[in-house]
């Protein structure tokens, strides 16, 4: 009875032997693996330049972001912007006297869609230009003859007559527009919305082949997508198709 104790001793010791090997082997493999992935505060971040705060940290050495996360743009994606804002601006202004001028109701829901449509757009194109540092036309500008520096000014003709981009409406135009109502005013603003829009057409299809940021061409296409369809509807409206 007094060996029984004696051979029941080496089971458990042998565990315990077993237990702690296998414990300290865990532990040189964790050490090893940390090592491995380069922890510690002495590791360079160039290792990790695809991953982290190295990545973030790129777009303050390639200038200021824009709102879209794009950050390729040429001189022609800043022209776009700068002779397309006061282009809208001008239809806008256009579609504003429809509601107390315009006749047709058709007309009416013509002039509000193109609101809705290009307010946005002058918003977007504004951020665009604030985000390269690029000038932004003034808030009252409705044409490139407006805002002295800035690309395709046009100083010639008394009173800025002259349009310096395709489409846009000369002060006198727009001062005979808000002078008529009814059918007269109808047939004037679906005559000038339609060679206002194929001004705009052209400068879209120039973005489109020559600009390089994403957005803006994206823009462009919209544009020619959208504004095509209404001028065939003016004509339609006009008589012309």
């Amino acid at each position: 009875m007094a060996t029984r104790p004696s051979h029941t001793r080496p089971f458990p010791l042998r565990r315990t032997l077993l237990g702690r090997a296998t414990a300290t082997a865990a532990a040189v493999t964790a050490a090893v693996v940390l090592t491995a992935c380069g922890g510690g505060s002495g590791s360079s971040p160039a290792g990790h330049s695809g991953h982290g705060t190295s990545a973030s940290a790129q777009p303050s050495d390639s200038g200021p972001a824009t709102p879209t996360g794009h950050s390729g743009h040429n001189a022609q994606d800043v022209s776009f912007a700068q002779q397309m804002i006061p282009h809208h601006r001008q239809a806008v202004a256009m579609a504003d006297l429809a509601p107390t001028r315009a006749k047709s109701q058709q007309v009416k829901d013509l002039a509000a869609r193109i609101r809705k449509a290009q307010d946005p757009e002058i918003t977007t194109m504004t951020g665009w230009l604030r985000a390269w540092g690029a000038p932004v036309p003034d808030a009252d500008a409705t044409g490139m003859a407006d805002m002295p520096g800035m690309p395709g000014m046009d100083h010639s003709g008394a009173g800025h007559s002259a349009s310096p981009m395709p489409g846009m409406m000369s002060d006198s135009e727009m001062s005979g527009l808000e002078k008529l109502s009814g059918d007269a005013f109808d047939r004037a603003f679906l005559r000038m919305m339609v060679g206002h829009h194929e001004g705009a057409l052209t400068m879209a299809r120039t973005e489109q082949a020559d600009g390089a940021y994403g957005p803006a061409r994206a823009m462009a296409k919209s544009i020619v997508a959208s504004q095509s369809a209404e001028i065939t509807e003016m004509k339609k409206m006009l008589g012309d198709q």
